[in-house]
């Protein structure tokens, strides 16, 4: 969600690094314990080295919901992007405030699911499902990196949340009938938003064929059915909504011969959002949090080459470099995360300056509505991959759901 920034006020840009880092470190020590900073991996390192945590999206919400429960903080300032802080802001008390430091930190795959687009592809399925002989169902998953809107319609739909690294086993849930058995003769159809080739590489990883199984459906359509027609959206398990992520769709598979051609032992890594073809060709793929963990454990002498966000990559071939392990990205190119890379230390210190005055900017505020279904949402996806745990949102632990029949 890209949203209008105000102008700071010139002082900030007129500041050095060094006068805005000393800023930064003292009214963080003025918050004492009021206060959170959390660091998405994306991050520049500017800003990231003033976070109480670094980590994914969600891992990131349920710490700050842990945290803030500890210390009984008041505010958590997210050096994240927008759908970051209103799962952030879903997960923790109603006293508690989530700021965005930057509120044009939008994420464009998110915005490329659109609540009302996909209501219309929702009514348009239904018709087209309900017209035929075999009973269908369709079951909505959206990727964690989805406006709050969009998990709440999952939610509400009888659907769930996924991550880059469980969407696996949601998507296996999904298929044995999600909180409700099949019927006989029953089929499920999966409507996956708003990553296609995260839906198509997971579809691949569990035996699909792509070619078949999936299509794709585009909400820019200007006709029927998101572009596809009925014998098409009749054959395939998995609805692929069009949208992809800016930084990983620039991994070419040609990126993968370059690296393999200039070192031929080169361990290629990739994460899942990167399309088929780049997963394909790689040895593995990987969520951030695998990608991190997968090199930490690799043996000295070895090569590495990650297609994920360059940032990231920097930070763990420096690591990488002290126990001997050769690590670079996949690609020259600019793979970054241009929409992160607007929190910067002076947005940073400008929140941090006015919550020193008692004001709070950039609040992000999830409307109850839905918080309520996304926290439905978020809970079927902690019921399939971590056995009943509960989700302790502003209204309270949520058990909204049974346990799944497929752990």
């Amino acid at each position: 969600m890209q949203l209008w920034q105000p102008t700071l006020p010139d002082r900030y840009s007129e500041m050095s690094d060094e006068q805005l880092a000393d800023a930064i470190s003292a009214r963080r020590a003025e918050s004492g314990k009021d206060l959170v900073i959390l660091g998405h991996h994306y991050q520049q390192d500017d800003v990231i080295r003033f976070a109480d945590f670094t980590g994914d999206s969600f891992k990131l919400s349920q710490l700050a919901a842990e945290r803030v429960k500890q210390a009984q903080a008041k505010y958590v300032v997210f050096a994240g992007v927008h759908f970051m802080a209103e799962t952030a802001d879903i997960l923790t008390e109603e006293s508690v405030r989530v700021i965005l430091p930057d509120l044009g930190a939008g994420c464009s795959m998110a915005d490329m699911a659109d609540y009302d687009q996909t209501v219309d592809a929702w009514d348009q399925l239904q018709e087209l499902f309900a017209a035929n002989d075999v009973k269908y169902r369709v079951i909505p998953i959206c990727y964690m990196n989805s406006t709050a809107a969009i998990k709440a319609f999952c939610g509400e739909h009888g659907g769930a949340v996924c991550t880059s690294s469980n969407c696996d086993k949601v998507f296996r849930w999904a298929l044995a009938g999600g909180d409700t058995p099949l019927q006989d003769s029953e089929q499920v159809k999966i409507l996956f938003l708003p990553d296609q080739h995260l839906g198509r590489n997971t579809a691949a990883q569990m035996g699909a064929d792509v070619t078949t199984a999936t299509c794709v459906w585009d909400p820019r359509d200007p006709g029927f059915l998101g572009g596809n027609d009925q014998d098409t959206l009749l054959n395939a398990t998995y609805i692929l909504w069009q949208g992809h992520c800016s930084v990983h769709m620039l991994f070419r598979p040609e990126h993968v011969d370059q690296a393999r051609a200039q070192q031929p032992d080169i361990h290629v890594i990739v994460h899942p959002e990167c399309r088929y073809e780049v997963c394909q060709k790689a040895d593995s793929t990987g969520s951030t949090e695998q990608i991190i963990q997968a090199i930490e454990a690799a043996k000295p002498g070895t090569h590495w080459a990650v297609g994920t966000e360059v940032h990231l990559v920097n930070r763990v071939a420096q690591h990488a470099k002290q126990r001997g392990v050769h690590v670079r990205i996949l690609s020259e190119c600019q793979c970054l995360c241009t929409t992160m890379f607007r929190i910067d230390m002076p947005h940073l210190l400008w929140v941090l300056d006015n919550l020193a005055d008692g004001k709070v900017v950039n609040h992000i505020n999830v409307h109850p509505d839905a918080r309520k279904w996304a926290v439905v949402a978020l809970q079927r996806m902690l019921d399939v991959t971590a056995g009943q745990r509960s989700i302790n949102s502003r209204y309270g632990a949520h058990n909204a759901c049974p346990s799944s029949p497929a752990q």
